[in-house]
């Protein structure tokens, strides 16, 4: 999930509300709201957002935020369930070679785009190539080109499409031949960028207005977007002419961009909200309720330094901001949601060995220590001499403000170091890290896939090296790369287990922060709320609401 953050955001990704009366026009219909409905009164669930949604082009789009929506209106060939594994979609099943490197995936009957055109396996192949074209690829080329062959040459522009290993037999049977055997590979196929498109209508549309109104998508996921404004949200209708339209219950959903935990909680508390996830200054008020819950993700949240930028192009420096913050107090103080703290960069929970998580296998390698920092920015001092006025830059809602005073609390009290906060919008915050306009920035990742490889990839340089402070480490880049195709999974887990400390501890690239938990009040009249750890978090296809 790449902000993933991202996520992993990515999350990211963060659903804050489900809200009533969110301002959208109720004059916009779609014929879909009368498909699968029940006799009765229409069901329309009401969301909102914790940000702003930077980018629903999903080829170029890297935030959790934009992967939620469209997870909701597209669909990929296949989907994850309730228990956040892999489930046929567009395709009914698949075949995998012996060797494990050849899936033959085969499309349902009957499936189709908004418009009622089919869709077919040439929609799959045309996207793939798009997302790994040196033309028009974005920031998550590599979800694609790591693993299928002939997919890194393509990108780098060393070879043609034609030797990429997509194939489509007839227009219900794509075959794609991967580099190595890749066990999560089917949850790949439910991610974001591996959703099909299709070349008649963006041509139509044009490449500059592609995925910039509700009307500028073709859909063929549960809903179709009826409504799209980048800083106020979305509605979605049910979509007609979605393969499994009879099991999707709710028939309308809007997604309201609200920043403001508070406000979300004065609207539930009102009646007027069905869901709200609570601030940490609210969670003690709420805990014993019926209502109150709480749920966790694959999301890492951690203190980005840039290298381009000083001091913190001096390592000693970036260790002694590293070492000087308590992220237990953060957790446990400040956020208060059922977040834990975070002493790496992959998140507790992710895939280890099967007895193991990656987190526990791994251990810890960044946790404060007042006395260590300061000696680290003595050395950085006499290296880079005076300090420059300093900044943390943030997103402007509630979570991550709250965690940059609290950072600009702790390096006052334990560096004696003054630090200023640039609060920017969720989007503004990527544009200024993508610009290289910022010394420190407040980011996170959700993943996108169960697995180390998802996040510990994004500092191996290009793209978007802005958002991952300009890191570079030949050495670095080489274990991730070995790791990509090591066949011995025991030596690839060595190997991102090696490189997790060499760019934290050794090179001290950035502070982890937490990983995410969030406390949340819901009615009980709303049901089957999924929110997955890794990929696009939340499910509208199975939410249901009782009359």
């Amino acid at each position: 999930m790449k902000t993933k953050f991202n996520f992993l955001l990515v999350l990211s990704l963060i659903m804050a509300v489900f809200l009533s009366g969110c301002g959208f026009s109720d004059s916009k219909k779609n014929d879909g709201e009368k498909t699968g409905e029940k006799e009765g009164k229409e069901k329309v669930v009401n969301l909102s957002l914790s940000n702003d949604i930077p980018d629903l082009n999903q080829v170029l789009t890297t935030d959790g935020i934009s992967f939620s929506v469209l997870n909701n209106v597209m669909e990929g060939l296949y989907r994850l369930d309730e228990n956040n594994e892999p489930q046929p979609a567009m395709a009914e099943d698949v075949d995998v070679s012996d060797d494990k490197l050849t899936y033959t995936f085969h499309l349902r009957e009957g499936i189709k785009w908004s418009n009622g055109d089919p869709v077919t396996s040439e929609d799959f192949k045309y996207s793939w190539l798009r997302a790994m074209h040196p033309d028009t690829a974005g920031a998550y080329s590599n979800i694609l080109s790591d693993y299928i062959v002939g997919g890194q040459e393509f990108v780098d522009g060393e070879a043609d499409a034609s030797t990429v290993a997509i194939e489509t037999p007839d227009e219900k049977t794509l075959v794609v031949t991967l580099k190595t055997p890749t066990p999560f590979f089917l949850g790949l196929t439910a991610f974001v960028t591996y959703f099909p498109l299709n070349e008649k209508f963006i041509n139509e549309v044009g490449e500059d207005k592609f995925a910039l109104k509700a009307d500028a998508i073709l859909y063929n996921g549960p809903y179709v977007m009826t409504e799209y404004n980048q800083a106020q949200g979305v509605t979605l209708v049910k979509n007609k002419e979605y393969w499994d339209v009879d099991n999707v219950d709710v028939d309308k959903v809007t997604m309201k961009v609200i920043k403001e935990q508070s406000t979300a909680l004065n609207l539930y508390e009102a009646g007027e909200l069905d869901r709200v996830y609570l601030a940490s200054s609210d969670v003690d008020s709420y805990k014993d309720s019926e209502e109150f819950g709480t749920e966790t993700e694959f999301i890492s949240w951690y203190l980005q330094f840039n290298f381009l930028e000083k001091p913190f192009d001096n390592v000693n420096i970036r260790k002694a901001f590293q070492l000087a913050y308590d992220a237990e107090t953060l957790t446990k103080t400040v956020l208060n949601n059922g977040s834990a703290p975070a002493y790496g960069l992959v998140a507790a929970g992710v895939y280890g060995n099967g007895d193991k998580t990656f987190r526990e296998l791994s251990g810890d390698h960044v946790k404060m220590d007042v006395a260590k920092a300061k000696e680290y920015l003595e050395k950085g001092i006499a290296e880079v001499g005076e300090l420059p006025p300093l900044k943390i830059l943030t997103a402007d809602d509630t979570i991550a403000k709250d965690t940059a005073i609290f950072l600009q609390s702790e390096f006052k009290k334990n560096l004696g170091i003054d630090v200023q906060i640039d609060t920017k919008p969720y989007s503004g915050r990527l544009d200024a890290m993508r610009a290289n306009e910022f010394q420190m920035g407040i980011s996170r990742w959700g993943a996108d896939y169960n697995d180390a490889m998802d996040i510990l990839s994004l500092w191996i340089g290009e793209p978007l090296r802005g958002l991952r402070g300009n890191y570079f480490n030949e050495e670095y880049k080489k274990l991730i790369d070995d790791a990509l195709v090591e066949a011995d999974e025991n030596k690839r887990l060595q190997m991102l287990i090696d490189a997790e400390k060499l760019m934290l501890v050794d090179d001290g690239t950035l502070g982890p922060l937490y990983f995410e938990g969030k406390a949340f009040l819901q009615k009980p009249n709303v049901k089957g709320v999924i929110i997955h750890p890794y990929g696009a978090s939340i499910e509208l296809k199975t939410i249901k609401v009782d009359e």
